[in-house]
């Protein structure tokens, strides 16, 4: 793993953010004089608190209230994937998230409405199955001049004229880049899951080393897809992560693969293995099994193995990925291998990850089972 000092930590979130508050741009922001891109463990590993609250005890969860934003944290994400088909049976996965990083606690000051406290980051990627096609882009902004944000009634959160919005209990979202449009309406069937210990959800050894964490892991959708090969009406389920903190990484962490999964039998699991820097998974990894039931348990890192399958290498980037997982909760007799549905769903962004959409087949106790899903990985190098 090639890393670098919190010196150059530092440089790459200052530059990145530094450059947000000049303009916005679909353009991403060039990377560091070096060459090297941004990595998304860098930003969240800053440890430059001061102004703001820290998580470091569970919170008291409200809806909707907690669905909107949270400006006393310096960072937080709405964070929306999910599978989708049409009448014909072609299948589609789609990722919008939404950023907000804060560049100081204090008010935004001066005589220029082009001031602003925060920075704003948008990712819109579509993954078509039929055509094995992966369609990405982001977007960033100052949060000023209405040209990102989120509040109001009924809640909104938008870069532009991407937007997700909650309003009578349900969530829409629409996005467009170029000839691909994507609008959706989402309904949750299940109520929010508070991860990690009842919301606080602790990702380092150090106080304050953790986020505010919840999950909508079953949303009903509609809407329809546009790409230029036609238009499609889709249906299916989406997921989403809400997360708020300050200093949510240990300065070790370089990376981490984010399990999102609806099995065909009414159970949801996330599961998240932090990386560090000598290849071991983190003792802070976690998880949740939604069942079908309305149940909830816990996962432990000790409760869930993780075992990367293969490897995929990027034509464009170089990084390796694994190709395919085998994940296993022994104790709950749990066995699942996890399969993306195209090898090429990489993000080549400002930030370069793989993300996306992923096919389960397994056991539960004597029970074959099916799903579908999402799967995040971070903090793989060349």
């Amino acid at each position: 793993m090639n890393r670098r000092g919190s010196a150059v930590v530092a440089i790459a979130i200052v530059g990145l953010f530094g450059m947000l508050l000049q303009w916005h741009t679909d353009v991403p922001p060039q990377p560091d004089g070096q060459g090297n891109y941004f990595r998304p463990h860098e930003l969240l590993a800053a440890n430059d608190n001061a102004g703001f609250v820290v998580a470091d005890e569970p919170p008291a969860l409200e809806f909707p209230r907690d669905h909107g934003p949270h400006p006393e944290y310096r960072t937080e994400w709405w964070y929306i994937t999910g599978t989708l088909a049409d009448t014909n049976g072609e299948r589609f996965g789609y990722q919008l998230t939404f950023f907000r990083h804060a560049m100081t606690a204090m008010p935004a000051a001066g005589p220029s409405a082009w001031h602003a406290r925060d920075a704003w980051m948008a990712h819109f990627a579509v993954t078509d199955v039929t055509a094995t096609a992966f369609h990405h882009s982001e977007r960033f902004s100052r949060g000023t001049l209405d040209l990102a944000g989120a509040g109001g009634e009924p809640l909104s959160i938008w870069l532009r004229d991407w937007r997700l919005w909650f309003d009578a209990g349900a969530w829409h979202l629409t996005a467009r880049d170029g000839a691909i449009a994507l609008t959706l309406d989402l309904t949750p069937t299940v109520a929010p899951v508070a991860q990690g210990d009842r919301g606080l959800s602790r990702k380092g050894r150090s106080a304050g080393n953790a986020s505010i964490y919840y999950s909508m892991p079953r949303m009903q959708t509609r809407g329809s897809l546009s790409l230029p090969r036609g238009t499609f009406d889709l249906h299916g389920e989406s997921w989403l992560d809400r997360e708020w903190g300050t200093t949510l990484l240990d300065t070790d962490t370089v990376g981490w693969d984010w399990f999102a999964l609806h099995l065909a039998n009414g159970d949801n699991l996330m599961y998240y293995r932090l990386r560090r820097s000598d290849g071991a998974a983190s003792a802070f990894s976690s998880g949740t099994m939604n069942r079908a039931d309305g149940s909830t348990r816990r996962l432990f890192a000790g409760d869930v193995n993780t075992e990367p399958v293969l490897e995929w290498r990027s034509p464009e980037t170089g990084m390796r990925y694994p190709a395919a997982w085998r994940l296993s909760i022994p104790s709950a007799g749990l066995m699942l291998d996890v399969t993306p549905v195209i090898s090429g769903q990489e993000f080549t962004g400002a930030f370069r990850y793989w993300e996306g959409m992923v096919d389960v087949r397994g056991q539960t106790g004597n029970e074959a089972v099916t799903g579908a899903g999402y799967l995040e990985m971070t903090g793989y190098e060349e």
